[in-house]
């Protein structure tokens, strides 16, 4: 049998294992990172949307945004788009996606409900079916 020297025994043996603290932290600060930027990534035009109980729809493809502001301007997605090229527009882009896609109607609460009654009227005569009005989720008031 071979006697272990003095030498030999002060030699450390290499770690087998894996430190995965640095990378459990890097990914905790991604996933925080993605939750703050990602709802500041779906809104294109700032609408301030009334209130409703109705629930969230689920979303299953990228509908198309028909978005009216403040002072009544129309925008499909983030384009501007006049009165009169509004039904253009929309019967190029059903050409385009097909008459199966949503349409979500963004419109100020401030706005007259005839005019946002028009747009949406308009995105009827296009041809889409599945049209939705888009309300931020009502915050209950306390009640004494």
């Amino acid at each position: 049998m071979a006697m272990m020297t003095p030498a030999r025994r002060g030699r450390r043996l290499p770690m087998a294992e894996i430190n995965v603290t640095p990378m459990v932290d890097v990914m905790l600060v991604l996933l925080i990172i993605f939750m703050v930027t990602a709802p500041l990534l779906v809104t294109g035009v700032p609408v301030d949307l009334p209130d409703s109980r109705a629930a969230a729809l689920k979303a299953d493809d990228t509908p198309v945004q028909v978005s009216l502001n403040r002072t009544g301007g129309i925008f499909i997605d983030d384009a501007a788009v006049t009165d009169d090229a509004l039904t253009a527009r929309l019967t190029e882009l059903r050409g385009a996606k097909g008459d199966k896609v949503r349409v979500f109607v963004r419109a100020d609460r401030s706005l007259d409900y005839g005019r946002v009654m028009t747009v949406v009227g308009e995105v009827s005569a296009a041809g889409f079916r599945k049209v939705a009005l888009v309300s931020a989720p009502a915050v209950r008031a306390k009640r004494h």
